[in-house]
């Protein structure tokens, strides 16, 4: 190759290294806008909640007077609609994902499921309440309680946990299934000796990214109809006397953190927006709690798997 040649094949590999730095800092100033924006809307929210966030605020009961509102119903509401959504949702996708992956057979009829599941992630979650409102709600006859709001949140999250369980799946190297095979093992080993334990960390995020989703969502919850004000908790799930378990908790009527910070919001007194804000502050710690035991279940499955 002649110097010409050579000169012109530098000219565009510097052009190219323009181009690599050129997206690597627009990637980076893309990033920070976004923490920026949530570090500075966190901030303000932590100023003005940080004078209300209490044990008391914690453990009172809503109030008409700001001095003494809490959200006790309200986080342990959606503590309780949280565990519904999980028990629901995560079984069934994970289910659905496996199948769809691994048994499903190549015909049109999959096709049209895969695409309808796709599909389902972009419906915009009010429409998920006015699905809940006619077959759970009266339908079913589970009325305005916590199953029906669990249920609710669990079809909302549905479709991500699906798609990310099939991904997992999708990312375990083809040689570990014909590795399990040639030893013997039967289709259903091979899945849940397997694909299954290596594809746990990777469907552990899809859990943690619906289930963050599912903790803030206002629409479905308020369609199907939470109680905006509530001073009372439902059943306790553990008695002391036996079965020593309760069910009667699911049929109860409850209020969740977004409902209840949307109420304060709404009012004009300024003491009721700090309210708002120290909800606020605490609905974010609860889902980092709940992204952080997700994180560390998913750390450990992944320490102890061997490939």
């Amino acid at each position: 190759m002649d110097e010409t040649g050579i000169r012109a094949i530098r000219a565009l590999i510097a052009r190219r290294k323009r181009w690599d730095l050129m997206f690597a800092v627009i990637g980076v100033m893309s990033l920070m806008i976004g923490i920026l924006t949530f570090v500075t809307l966190f901030v303000d929210m932590i100023i003005d909640g940080a004078p209300r966030l209490s044990w008391d605020f914690v453990t009172n009961f809503p109030s008409r007077k700001p001095e003494q509102a809490g959200i006790l119903s309200a986080w342990v509401g959606s503590t309780l609609v949280m565990i519904v959504t999980a028990a629901t949702a995560v079984p069934l996708g994970v289910a659905t994902g496996v199948y769809l992956e691994e048994y499903a057979p190549s015909n049109w009829m999959t096709d049209l499921i895969e695409i309808n599941v796709t599909n389902l992630a972009g419906i915009p979650s009010i429409i998920y309440g006015l699905l809940a409102l006619g077959v759970f709600v009266y339908q079913f006859g589970f009325g305005q309680s916590v199953l029906s709001a669990g249920l609710t949140l669990g079809l909302l999250i549905l479709p991500v946990v699906i798609v990310a369980t099939r991904e997992a799946i999708r990312s375990i190297p083809a040689a570990i299934r014909e590795g399990a095979m040639a030893l013997g093992a039967s289709k259903w080993q091979t899945t849940a000796d397997h694909i299954l334990p290596y594809s746990t960390a990777g469907i552990m995020t899809g859990v943690i990214i619906g289930m963050a989703r599912a903790i803030g969502e206002t629409a479905p919850v308020i369609t199907i109809g939470a109680l905006t004000f509530i001073a009372f908790l439902p059943e306790a799930p553990i008695k002391s006397e036996p079965p020593y378990l309760s069910f009667d908790w699911l049929l109860s009527g409850f209020t969740v953190m977004p409902i209840q910070m949307f109420n304060w919001t709404s009012r004009p007194d300024v003491a009721f927006q700090h309210n708002a804000a120290a909800a606020g502050v605490i609905l974010v710690a609860m889902t980092l709690a709940m992204n952080a035991i997700a994180i560390y279940i998913r750390y450990r499955l992944r320490k102890n798997i061997k490939w």
